[in-house]
């Protein structure tokens, strides 16, 4: 180091700078910036810090009995001191997440977050998402078995995008994979083929008749419901739910009878579609396996997957192969073909996705007259898009089936509710 060069001899009395970084006298700011910092030590601490990390270690100084002696102005002088803090009216800071922290009368507590202030609008935009990618779904898909009338082949393209899309999802970590061992994988299996029929049929179903008619048939799945719970599981079904279970029965009645586009596949495969999504439902009574939602929709989707693609072979491969991939480039050109393929896929997973996480944020009341409202929307925008032709007695007949789902869903949900709190009560 080279010799000092005009030394400076401070008095004793520091000045106001020097009495803010080398003195240990107590500060009592009236706002403070502070910054939260994890050590190794304890979760988090809170450091004052006046000039930037990146200032290099300072020279030794020479203590004199008259004063300090620099070794030059171009260098900075810091030294860190203990600061005492007093307690503050109020402080901004930034925890480990960044997420902003008030402090009052010393004590520090998280601010809530949009989504804890406003819950409801958040609710509110999980329905309407829900609504929104049901409602294309269903428009997307009917456009494309317009021109490409595969409904197995379709079916394995939806449920193949969804498993791309978990894939990715899981590499990234958001989610992240949950482990899945033998057991689990034959409890899941079940569920699994009866997601598949079901999905199948109902694709069956929207090819051959009328998006509107196939989502009035699976009104039904109510009573489907309601008989397997009673006679399969042996669940006793309240007098007042078969009663409301009446309208839908004598409401889809009324709207098959006039049905301009009513076929026997149609309505048979929709019919068997229902019975499938109701057996999935009991095996998922039984395949609680701990798992959060998206992962166990995730291997459903892929063992769903795995199902399909057999019968998608078999029934149309040799068609496809011959002349139907050929026919549709040929109507719609290569791009919009394998584009409409990807986007139903897409939709199709992102529309049950969105479906379950609305279910964890609501009451199964209000997630029950949802997915009402829901099917009311398909059917009305179906009608609207595709500019379907229905006799007044269709009509009324749907609004029948429909307001009896709609009086089945609240009363079940009431009872479940009832339940729920007798068992919290009992329990306490």
């Amino acid at each position: 180091m080279a010799s000092l060069i005009n030394p400076v001899h401070s008095p004793t009395r520091t000045s106001q700078f020097s009495s803010l970084y080398l003195s240990s006298n107590k500060i009592s700011p009236s706002f403070a910036l502070l910054k939260v910092r994890s050590l190794s030590s304890r979760a988090s601490s809170l450091a004052f810090s006046p000039l930037p990390e990146a200032v290099k270690p300072l020279p030794a100084v020479g203590f004199s009995g008259k004063g300090l002696k620099f070794s030059g102005w171009s260098q900075q002088l810091r030294r860190r001191v203990s600061v005492e803090l007093l307690p503050v009216a109020k402080a901004a800071a930034a925890d480990a997440d960044g997420a902003e922290i008030e402090i009052a009368d010393g004590y520090g507590k998280p601010t809530k977050s949009f989504s804890e202030k406003f819950p409801f609008l958040i609710t509110g935009f999980f329905f309407f998402m829900w609504y929104l990618l049901n409602v294309i779904f269903n428009i997307l898909n009917k456009k494309v078995y317009n021109y490409f009338p595969y409904p197995y082949f379709v079916s394995v393209i939806h449920l193949l995008v969804g498993v791309v899309y978990c894939l990715v999802s899981w590499s990234v970590g958001l989610p992240k994979r949950a482990p899945i061992d033998k057991e689990q994988l034959a409890l899941l299996t079940p569920v699994a083929f009866c997601h598949a029929l079901g999905h199948v049929m109902s694709n069956v179903s929207f090819a051959a008749v009328a998006v509107s008619f196939t989502h009035t048939i699976k009104a039904l799945e109510p009573f489907f419901n309601a008989s397997a719970s009673q006679f399969v599981l042996g669940h006793h079904i309240p007098l007042s739910l078969w009663l409301s279970l009446a309208p839908v029965v004598i409401g889809v009645s009324m709207a098959s009878l006039t049905e301009l586009s009513f076929n026997w596949l149609g309505f048979g495969s929709a019919m068997i579609s229902n019975i499938a999504f109701t057996y999935r439902s009991i095996y998922s009574k039984k395949a609680m396996t701990g798992m959060d939602s998206t992962n166990v929709y995730a291997y459903i989707s892929i063992i769903a997957l795995l199902v399909c693609i057999p019968p998608a072979i078999l029934i149309e491969g040799p068609q496809l192969l011959q002349y139907g991939f050929k026919d549709a480039i040929a109507k719609v050109g290569l791009y919009k073909f394998v584009s409409d393929l990807f986007w139903i896929g897409m939709f199709y997973h992102l529309y049950n996705q969105l479906a379950t996480n609305t279910l964890e944020r609501v009451a199964p009341l209000t997630h029950a007259v949802g997915n009402v409202l829901k099917r009311v929307f398909v059917i009305g925008f179906s009608i609207v898009v595709f500019g379907n032709k229905i006799s007044t007695q269709t009509g009324i007949g749907t609004a029948i089936a429909i307001a009896g789902v709609a009086i089945y869903s609240l009363i079940k949900a009431n009872l479940e509710e009832q339940k729920r709190k007798a068992a919290a009560v009992s329990a306490s």
